[in-house]
């Protein structure tokens, strides 16, 4: 089972990394978002995406754009319509 972790190296780190090898010791796959330059997750993960390293506070806006761009890909790997998802209807109001 994949697993993605929002990986960047501020204060919480050490507990993503314990989490992160809890994972891993059973059998998950791992995609890691973190900061570039960060070279102790290179023998942890399958899967690592790097993002510049920010201020504290823009962090949060710089990891989600791959996590936009994974959903994106995963969902036109499925077929998904992205456009149009299914049930958009029933959230959306119009008045």
């Amino acid at each position: 089972m994949p697993v993605v972790f929002v990986a960047p190296h501020d204060h919480v780190y050490s507990k993503i990394l314990s989490n992160m090898q809890e994972v891993r010791a059973r059998g998950g796959r791992i995609i890691a978002i973190t900061t570039e330059g960060n070279g102790d997750l290179s023998g942890l993960v399958d899967h690592q995406l790097r993002v510049p390293a920010t201020l504290p506070l823009l962090s949060p806006i710089i990891t989600a754009i791959p996590l936009q761009l994974l959903a994106y890909h995963v969902a036109v790997l499925r077929g998904c319509d992205v456009d149009r998802p299914r049930n958009l209807a029933k959230s959306v109001t119009v008045e």
